[in-house]
């Protein structure tokens, strides 16, 4: 029950229940969106390769533009932004699919990705950048974390299930809309809610420079997170080819699924505990454990035994992001904080791509399990990023 306790005592403060139950919701389509594309697409025109490419695309605007939107959030406050991306990313996403469906010029589904994946709210970097206003206990702040971590785990966890059961029983384009309603609702939810919003900072000649944001910290930060995203995208399309391999590929969601349950459990014990080394040690430690536990992937035949280990594995997924978005609220200054919390996501984000096509790569020329060693040494970079991070008491 000491578990509960700590969640319940950061729920418990006005308005953060709403927030967290908007943000939940408002980042559905984060777990939807790219997959729901690709079922799609394939569909209508039996092409996996232009499914990747509009995937693709959509992603890679997400992960160039979250910047910039964390910037304007700081700037302009989450209820103006949140109102206006909301409504542009709905619109962009209903183009599309239309523009797949009546086959319009492949050029146009491209621009509409790109226009949809830029303009998907930051959802996560709102609802942190919330936590962090509201809260004042630096271990109060570690518990809401973990507790976001927890649910973008349950939204990873859910969302893909979710997705290719509509595709493949009712339409595939069933699971982009049921995506697109939840972030219009949690998105707009979440904007409405000003009395948990972070205070916009508009900085000119009277109000004096923005501050400078600690590059010493946050570029090694960002390249941990750049080497974790890697790091999930090569896990995922191995464990997929791991499992067709053994001609049990139904199962390759249930083994992803057992890797992100251990990083969920792993997370509900990360927000209850009183860490007493600073959350750059938890990172050197985290980014080197979840390289290590990609190591004996390599050599494992059966399914059974792979299960166990991506259940032990994901363990080290939860606390290792949250010690890396802890150290990032607590060096990014206030007037930066979504701004700092959006690079982290573009870092995990951006490495996603590279991972997944590298790791299919080495499985085209090398089999399954060799491609597990493109994850450990993702981690490995990652763990070589944190040496680089300045020591904290």
């Amino acid at each position: 029950m000491a578990v509960l306790t700590s969640y319940r005592r950061v729920l418990s403060r006005p308005g953060t229940a709403r927030f967290t139950l908007a943000g939940l919701v408002g980042r559905l389509p984060i777990s939807m969106v790219g997959l729901g594309i690709v079922l799609l697409v394939e569909d209508v025109s039996g092409s996996y390769g232009v499914a990747g490419t509009v995937t693709a695309t959509y992603t890679v605007a997400s992960a160039a533009l979250a910047i910039g939107q964390g910037r304007l959030l700081d700037r302009f406050g989450q209820g103006r932004v949140l109102a206006l991306a909301s409504p542009v990313f709905s619109v962009a996403m209903t183009l599309l699919v239309l523009s797949v469906q009546e086959e319009w010029p492949l050029a146009v589904t491209y621009l509409l990705a790109a226009v949809a994946g830029g303009s998907l709210p930051q959802i996560g970097s709102c609802v942190r950048a919330r936590w962090s206003h509201v809260l004042d206990r630096p271990a109060d702040v570690q518990t809401a974390f973990a507790l976001e971590a927890v649910l973008d785990e349950a939204v990873f966890v859910i969302g893909p299930i979710l997705a290719t059961v509509l595709a493949t029983t009712v339409d595939p384009v069933l699971g982009l809309a049921i995506a697109v309603v939840s972030g219009l609702v949690g998105s707009l939810g979440l904007a409405r809610q000003r009395s948990t919003e972070p205070p916009t900072h508009v900085h000119d000649h009277t109000t004096g420079p923005r501050p400078l944001m600690p590059w010493r910290t946050v570029v090694p930060l960002a390249v941990v997170s750049l080497g974790l995203g890697v790091l999930f995208g090569a896990a995922e399309v191995t464990t997929v080819a791991f499992s067709e391999a053994r001609d049990a590929e139904a199962y390759a969601g249930a083994l992803l699924a057992v890797w992100a349950l251990g990083s969920l459990l792993s997370g509900v014990v990360t927000g209850a505990v009183s860490w007493r080394r600073g959350p750059s040690y938890r990172v050197r430690v985290g980014a080197l454990a979840m390289a290590v536990s990609m190591v004996p992937l390599f050599l494992v035949d059966s399914m059974w035994v792979m299960a166990a280990l991506l259940l032990v594995g994901g363990s080290a997924t939860a606390p290792t992001l949250v010690a890396t978005i802890s150290m990032t609220e607590q060096v990014v200054p206030r007037t930066r904080l979504t701004e700092g919390l959006a690079i982290m996501h573009t870092g995990l984000v951006a490495g996603v791509a590279p991972g997944a096509a590298l790791s299919g790569f080495v499985v085209d020329h090398a089999g399954a399990s060799p491609a597990y060693l493109v994850s450990a040494g993702a981690g490995a970079l990652a763990a070589l990023a944190a040496l680089a991070l300045p020591r904290q008491g």
